[in-house]
Formats: structure tokens, sequence, C-alpha cells
């Protein structure tokens, strides 16, 4: 921390219809520091970016920016004060172009007022450029990876110059080097004075990143602590008001038989080769570097990508894969790596949970709307979704509850074969650990998951077997407990590993 104040909150509140999101907190943040806001899914963090963003307008509460006091009225407004933020849910324009998307609203112009394309490529080239984003500004936006995406809206408040930076979850979806490539921009910000306002749940980050850190639990504010001097194990328990023995509670489960199998399967240009066997009662992992083909593997083996061959058995038979309602049909199911493509935003609990499962809710081709609340209520006590409302349209949730909600729809669907895209991505540490136990029930009822991540500490704690891939092939394959996190690197890049072939 390098200056003064620059922002100050005092006693802010905001409620919710049946929530109390914000209880009179009260937050200060310096020039040139990275102030972490740390809490579980729906303390309250997302809501107070939020507020100060301009995104939605607190209740109560005063705002000063550098000692003086001022009532942000919307996003714009925000801007003009030099604060600027990217949200966890991210607001690009798909069928508009990097470039595009990164100057939205302030596109240069030539004399005569029309827009100068060269000149706005140019100068999303330098933002990408000093981000050591490889993305084209030409691309369209619906073109890239979902990390791509998130490097993009990074990109596109980073070149409003802003003094006050926030940022929700920035690399809940980027590899380890985009990550590095981000902190290392951000120590550069904060050199020149700039202050950070950034929400993780990854708590490596804290200390490698954070300079201060301040925790919010249901809605209040438990304390600020200096990140030098916090305990990894003191920020937890502030987080959940307890302690977390099992941070990855791995229940032994007996190994059945196939549920899966997978054999020669060539997909979507890129995936090679690809044969595997997942049992009953067993988590798979697969592992590999951003590329490699995971989530491609994912889509192809429910119907959302292309097959070009190859062969998938299910219960020993085979089946063919054309679409998701073909995989469903199956036993198929599968929570996608962002989120919002499993869920119907404006509608409530129920609806969602029971998507994947509608023969079970309808009589005569009608929704029977009870049958509908009776299970939506029954996995919502049983998941733990916050607040237990089952009207509460899901956007209005927590990332980590709305989660949840993904994860009852295969719950209710009675799935066999679970595929599990980066189930922890952007949730907090205790919803993690309800997510494993969930994880540990299923594989008891005989479902086989196939579990893709790139937190490697959790492929290591949590899979029975690890695959690892890359460019498109299975590089290597290593037994529970075989395999350290620079086994499962070093066979990421492609280096030889589990007396595979080097890839």
């Amino acid at each position: 921390m390098s200056g003064g104040e620059i922002l100050r909150l005092e006693g802010i509140d905001k409620r919710f219809p049946g929530v109390h999101a914000l209880n009179q907190v009260d937050l200060d943040l310096v020039e040139g520091e990275i102030h972490m806001l740390l809490g579980e899914n729906g303390a309250g963090k997302s809501t107070l970016l939020k507020i100060l963003s301009g995104s939605i307008l607190k209740d109560s509460g005063r705002i000063l920016l550098r000692g003086r006091p001022v009532e942000i009225t919307d996003a714009h407004h925000a801007r003009t004060l030099g604060i600027g933020m990217v949200y966890q849910e991210l607001s690009l324009v798909p069928g508009l172009t990097v470039a595009e998307n990164i100057f939205l609203g302030r596109w240069p112009t030539r004399a005569g007022g029309l827009i100068n394309w060269p000149e706005m490529v140019t100068q999303a080239e330098a933002v990408l450029g000093s981000l050591g984003v490889p993305v084209d500004p030409r691309v369209r936006v619906r073109n890239l990876s979902v990390a791509e995406q998130q490097l993009t809206e990074i990109a596109r408040v980073l070149a409003l110059d802003v003094q006050i930076l926030l940022l929700d979850e920035p690399t809940s979806a980027l590899s380890d080097r985009d990550r590095d490539r981000l902190f290392g921009f951000l120590r550069g910000l904060r050199g020149k004075g700039v202050s950070v306002l950034y929400t993780s749940h990854r708590l490596g980050e804290i200390r490698e990143i954070g300079d201060r850190a301040t925790v919010l639990r249901d809605g209040r504010k438990v304390g600020t602590v200096a990140v030098a001097d916090a305990a990894e194990d003191t920020v937890v328990r502030m987080m959940v008001g307890r302690d977390i023995r099992e941070r990855f509670p791995k229940t032994p489960v007996p190994i059945g038989a196939p549920v899966l199998t997978v054999r020669n399967l060539r997909a979507s240009n890129l995936l090679r080769d690809i044969s595997f066997t997942l049992h009953s009662g067993e988590i798979l992992g697969v592992f590999g570097l951003r590329g490699a083909g995971r989530t491609t593997l994912a889509r192809s083996l429910f119907g959302l990508a292309r097959l070009e061959s190859g062969e998938v058995l299910v219960n020993g038979g085979g089946i063919e894969v054309t679409s998701p309602e073909e995989a469903i049909r199956h036993g198929i199911g599968y929570t996608t790596e962002d989120r919002r493509e499993g869920l119907v935003p404006m509608m409530g609990l129920p609806p969602n949970i029971t998507l994947a499962s509608l023969d079970g809710v309808t009589r005569a081709g009608i929704i029977d709307h009870r049958e509908e609340q009776r299970i939506g209520a029954r996995l919502v006590e049983d998941l733990r979704i916050q607040p237990p409302v089952l009207s509460r349209p899901v956007r209005l949730l927590s990332g980590g509850n709305q989660q949840k909600v993904v994860l009852a729809k295969w719950l209710a669907s009675k799935s066999r074969v679970l595929i599990f895209d980066e189930p922890t991505r952007g949730i907090d540490v205790g919803a993690k650990t309800e997510v494993f136990q969930l994880m540990g029930r299923l594989c008891a009822q005989g479902v086989g998951l196939l579990m893709l991540s790139s937190e490697i500490p959790e492929v290591l704690a949590m899979a029975d077997r690890i695959l690892v891939m890359h460019r498109g092939r299975i590089a290597a394959e290593y037994a529970r407990g075989e395999a350290t996190q620079e086994d499962l690197l070093r066979s990421a890049v492609g280096l030889s590993g589990s007396g595979m072939e080097e890839a």
C-alpha cells in the first residue's frame, strides 16, 4: 500500500425480498492497494461491488470518494468517477468483435462521426497486448473460450483508465498462465496508484496478490486483516464461522461395473483416439491445460459437439449421442463450465431443477406443478440452497447457489453418468466442501462421475483415477495416490507420464 485513503464505505445497507444482503458494512480502500473481499456465496460481496459500480443502489449508508460524499446513481456515473468493474457473469455482446466490445459505447470516430474501424482495432491490440492476451481483436466474442471472454472483459474495463478497479472472481475461468499475466498487470497498476477491490474463492490468491482482506458473512463485516499476518485457517474460519476439518471429503465407495465406455473417439477436429472406461461409484478426474480438449470431450459425450468416429457405450450397450435429448434419455447428465448455460435465469427454482426430467413431472403433456414444487422443495432443502424461496428467479441467487441449482437438476434426473465440467468454479470454500460431499453421495448411489477440472488439488484429492489431456489426446493415466502436482503438469504439457508415450 502506497497512498492515502481513496474510498470509504460507512454503514452500507441493502435488502432484497427475503434477504438482508448487506447489513451496516464499513470498508476503506487506500491508493495503490489490492484489497481482497472474501466470504461465502451469498455473503454480500458481489452486492457490495455492484453498489460501487452503479448497477444497483444502496438502501442506506455513505460512500466517500477522496473524502467527499458521493451518490453513485448508475454505471455511467461510476465510470465518470473513475470506478470500473469486471463482473463474475460476463457482460459481453457475443455477436460483436473483441475490439467492438472493448470500446462499446465509445468507438473512435473520424471527422463526420464515422467509426474509425482500423483505429479501434489498433487500440484494442494495445490493450490486449498490455495484458499479454493472445486474442485477435477482429474475432467475434461468441467464438472465444470462456477464459478468453473473461480476459476480454478485463481488457474492456482496463481500457477505461480507471482509478478504482472492482474485480468479481476474475480468475475463475483462467489458466495458471493467464492468471499470472493478470497478476503481473495488477501489480503494475498498484505501482501506478490504482486501487483494486478483488473478490476470490481461491484462497491461494489472497497471499499471492492481496495487501489486506475484508471478510463478510451473512451480509455483515466480520473483520479486516493484513494479508501478511493472516493464516489461511483463520481466514476460512472468519468466512464460514466454523472450522472445516475436511476441505476435500472423500468417501470410500466400492467401484462397480462400467457405466460409460469410450473407444477411439474423434471429434471436432480436436479429439483423437480417446478411449477410457468410467465405472459405477467412481470419480474419474480429467485434467488438462486450456485448449487440451477437456470441454470438447464433455460436449461430445453430451451431444453438443460433432462426433467424427468411435464408440460410446452406456451400461455395456452402444449408443449414438446426436443431441442433449439423446444423452439425457441414455442417462447422461452434464454441468457446463459456464453455469449460465444450464439455467433459465428468469424462472424460479423448481422449474430449473426439473428441466432435465420433465417426463417425471408431466401428465398427458401438461406439467404437474405440484409435483414440480415437491421435487424442487426437497432438493432445495437437501442442498441447502439459499435463500430457500422457491419462486425466486435463479438470476437473483449468488453464484454458488446457482451452481447448486444446476447440480440439483441432475440429481432430479437420476442420471447414472454425470459429467461435471469445473464443478467448483466461482464458489466458496464451504460450498466446495458441500459439492464434494454431494459427489460422494452420488457415487454411493452407483453414479459414475467424470470430473473435469483445472484445480489440481481438487483432482488429486477427489479422483479415483486421473486422465491427463494434451492436444486432444489422453497423454497419461494415474491411479489414485500415484501422481503429484508436478506429474500432472508434466503430462499436461506433453512430457511422458505413467507409462504412456510422449504426446
